[in-house]
């Protein structure tokens, strides 16, 4: 057998090639949407790929089962309650395939959707313990999916959560615990609230050490699920709506352009938002009036998809010979509609002057100062909900970062405003975001958080 797992550090994101390697029958499991790896290790191992299946319809990424159908001609599987605009193979509970002695086996695991599943990988045949159990969004490392994502598409939390409660508890626990885990997502994801860094588990290993998969009842296992879950980024409604639908398919070929200061100049002045991909540093130090900072160097994709509308034209400035490679990020979550990339950022920002301003970012005792002053700024905390507990900038109006664009109206517009997060990061993109919307006097904090209580308590630090 030939397993391998592919893992998407900028979207916590797993993929996964199984294979029988005596016959070359191969299968994908929640593919990407650029498959061109995935292709290039198929053909060095004399593998044919002969179907793509998707645990569930992703939120947080455009699954690269249309791609896979287009280049290999392999047939495309989800759970038997999918409803989709294109061909799909439905799989039933208990439903086995056959790539020679390796061998797969469907489990209906809802909850997180109602058409998720499970793949239980078998390396031969007649084994009666499966080698391990691809767990999609129903069970992560140390958590389980959310199930309030889907409540707007005519499903309840509560329905999903019943779901995800037998799913877990009764199916997926039921296995042995020898049986390896392999999830969809990890630490980083806004599929769930706990994740972590490991890539694999055993079911043993989560019966032990899982919050979520400890013997409870349901009204419990309702409550600890659905309690302090971040916000879910914007796009996902978009991508979960998307995945279903016979979309265009990706051409990195012909994704984005590179574009002349002048020709940059008038897809601007046209409507296209700036997407400014350089680090939080450089694009303070100047950057084209109206841009919205997203660093390369971070949750780009996922941040960019919470604070960019899907259906607006965007402008790429991106790091040098990174530009391309933003291009591909944003298409992983469906944003196609990229114009182009300035040719050089470096010399055409120079070419922009007259279109350049510089942001304002202060220190921690900056920040502190002009809170004893007279005209004390408004204090935005852009952190999830659960980072509060660390501790918070007293009087500070909290707004997850996730939700800006929607409660922009609710940061008081009459005085200045610095915004932190925990670290620097997201805190460049929401005054970014401010900026755009017209607000004039805005700043954000060095260092986050972290740098406040420092300077709080040294001795801490």
């Amino acid at each position: 057998m030939l397993f391998t797992q592919y893992y998407l550090d900028c979207l916590s994101q797993a993929s996964y090639l199984i294979a029988d390697e005596r016959t070359g029958r191969a299968v994908l499991v929640d593919p990407r949407r650029d498959i061109g790896e995935y292709l290039a290790d198929a053909r060095s191992h004399g593998l044919t790929i002969e179907g793509v299946i998707n645990t569930h319809f992703h939120a947080d990424f455009l699954a690269g089962h249309l791609e896979v159908a287009d280049a290999t001609g392999a047939w495309i599987g989800y759970g038997r309650r999918a409803e989709t605009e294109y061909p799909i193979r439905k799989l039933a509970d208990g439903e086995r395939i056959g790539l020679g002695d390796v061998t797969l086996e469907i489990m209906e695991t809802p909850g997180h959707t109602p058409e998720s599943i499970s793949v239980l990988v078998y390396e031969h045949t007649g084994d009666t313990v499966p080698y391990g159990v691809l767990t999609g969004d129903a069970l992560f490392i140390g958590d389980v999916g959310r199930p309030d994502l889907l409540a707007s598409f005519g499903v309840t939390a509560d329905e999903l959560g019943a779901m995800l409660y037998d799913s877990v508890q009764r199916k997926l626990m039921s296995l042995p615990d020898e049986v390896r885990v392999f999830p969809a997502h990890g630490a980083g994801s806004a599929c769930g609230k706990n994740l972590s860094t490991e890539r694999q588990s055993t079911i043993g290993e989560q019966r032990r050490t899982n919050y979520a998969c400890a013997p409870m009842s349901q009204d419990q296992f309702l409550a600890l699920v659905t309690g302090g879950q971040p916000s879910a980024p914007g796009y996902f409604a978009f991508d979960a709506v998307l995945n279903r639908k016979a979309r265009q398919l990706f051409d990195s070929d012909a994704a984005a352009r590179p574009l002349a200061t002048a020709e940059f100049a008038r897809a601007r002045a046209g409507g296209a938002v700036v997407v400014d991909a350089r680090d939080p540093q450089e694009y303070a130090a100047g950057h084209v009036v109206g841009s919205i900072n997203i660093p390369a160097d971070g949750r780009f994709a996922e941040t960019a998809g919470s604070v960019v509308a899907p259906d607006r034209a965007v402008l790429v400035v991106a790091p040098h010979d990174r530009e391309e490679e933003i291009v591909v990020r944003l298409a992983r979550i469906g944003f196609d509609r990229v114009a182009g990339y300035l040719r050089d950022a470096e010399t055409a920002l120079v070419e922009l002057a007259a279109e350049m301003t510089p942001a304002s970012r202060l220190t921690a005792t900056e920040l502190r100062d002009r809170l004893d002053g007279a005209e004390p700024p408004v204090v935005l905390d852009v952190r999830n909900a659960g980072e509060r507990d660390q501790g918070v900038v007293p009087g500070s109006l909290h707004i997850p970062l996730a939700e800006l664009t929607r409660r922009l109206d609710e940061v008081p517009a009459d005085r200045p405003v610095v915004v932190h997060c925990a670290g620097g990061y997201r805190s460049s993109v929401a005054a970014s975001l401010l900026r755009n919307a017209g607000r004039q006097d805005v700043s954000d904090l060095l260092g986050g958080y972290g740098a406040w209580q420092t300077m709080l308590d040294p001795a801490a630090a």
